[in-house]
């Protein structure tokens, strides 16, 4: 089997995941896989993990940087769409996955139902988060997902959301898991430098991801000189940040990482701290699931299914007093790395299962 992995967002996650999976596919015997990336993918422009080469890409696609050339791109879009169909009956892939939506999957989708080629959708989220600005987001998922020939879930909880919304039908829902995402080698363990208490809360800064309650934890475990917190991503501005920034022994630093940043960021951090009001699964989890991190995350959504048998989480409910008891708990009572697969080990076994059960229909 061939399979085209395509991926066309610019910035974070989706390119990361696209290509790790379409390197794990093409290990399993009697596989072979392509990328298709944003031809203005980070990952394309050099910035990648240290000692990390960037990811062979066999269809980069130009899509964008920015509002203004995403609105002078559409127009051209239909005409590109014999020479992306040409392009595709090139590579002959016997399916498509889409690792991720972004804005102009369905010129994708047209092309390769011209081309003859079905595809799937690996679904991160069945619904949108709160403070999810991005126009009509949602609305394009869900019209790249009916025209879907099939959808793979990450978790349970999307799975069950999915149906829910009447979006599976008589197609096949394959699930699968969101393996360990490596950033560069891994770190030296938690707590190696002997100073405070290092948390870390890392990505989008937008309400779902429980800023306030951050805040609220934080309060709740009062000033303490053995804790330092790093709270690290972009949003907009909120009065959320602003009570954090508040806080003593923490530093909100409201700006974009790029991928060649986040190991050493992981690397500083004892604990990532995952103050979730909800959530699906979490990228920020799977990567400090490879750093050998601590975790301390709500138990909300698909987070307590992609913990539940780490031994170096820790899951409360979404209240401050039992959060910051479990943040208490790493200093009294530290988790015990009880040894883990190598990441890319977990990859080509998910990537293995995938195969096998997209076999299956």
């Amino acid at each position: 089997m061939k399979i085209l992995v395509w991926q066309w967002g610019r910035k974070g996650a989706g390119p990361r995941y696209a290509a790790e999976l379409a390197a794990s596919l093409a290990t399993v015997p009697g596989t072979s896989a392509v990328l298709s990336l944003s031809a203005q993918a980070e990952l394309l422009q050099g910035e990648t993990p240290p000692d990390c080469a960037p990811p062979d890409c066999a269809l980069p696609f130009p899509t964008y940087t920015g509002l203004p050339s995403l609105l002078l791109r559409l127009p051209r879009l239909p005409f590109e769409l014999p020479a992306l169909t040409r392009r595709l009956r090139a590579l002959a892939p016997d399916l498509a996955i889409c690792a991720m939506p972004a804005v102009l999957d369905l010129a994708m989708v047209t092309a390769l139902r011209r081309a003859g080629i079905p595809f799937h959708v690996v679904v991160h989220d069945a619904d949108p988060h709160p403070g999810d600005d991005v126009p009509l987001q949602m609305t394009l998922q869900r019209a790249l997902i009916r025209r879907a020939d099939g959808l793979i879930a990450l978790t349970g909880h999307v799975a069950d959301r999915l149906r829910q919304h009447g979006l599976v039908g008589n197609r096949p829902l394959v699930m699968t898991t969101h393996p360990p995402f490596p950033f560069g080698d891994r770190p030296p363990a938690p707590r190696h430098h002997g100073g405070k208490l290092r948390l870390l809360s890392f990505g989008r800064l937008l309400p779902y991801k429980g800023l306030d309650l951050l805040a609220e934890t934080l309060r709740a475990l009062g000033p303490r000189d053995d804790i330092e917190v790093r709270v690290v991503g972009q949003g907009p501005a909120s009065s959320d940040l602003t009570a954090l920034v508040g806080l003593p022994n923490v530093t909100v630093e409201n700006r974009w990482v790029p991928e060649s940043e986040v190991g050493a960021l992981l690397a500083w951090a004892d604990a990532l701290v995952l103050s979730h009001r909800e959530a699906s699964q979490s990228g920020v989890a799977a990567a400090a699931i490879a750093a050998r991190r601590w975790i301390v995350a709500t138990r909300v959504g698909g987070i307590t299914e992609q913990l539940a048998a780490e031994p170096l989480a820790r899951l409360a409910p979404p209240e401050a007093a039992p959060l910051a008891a479990a943040i208490a708990s790493l200093i009294t009572h530290p988790p015990v790395d009880t040894g883990a697969d190598d990441p890319r080990a977990v990859w080509r076994a998910v990537a293995a299962r995938l195969v096998r059960d997209l076999a299956r229909g």
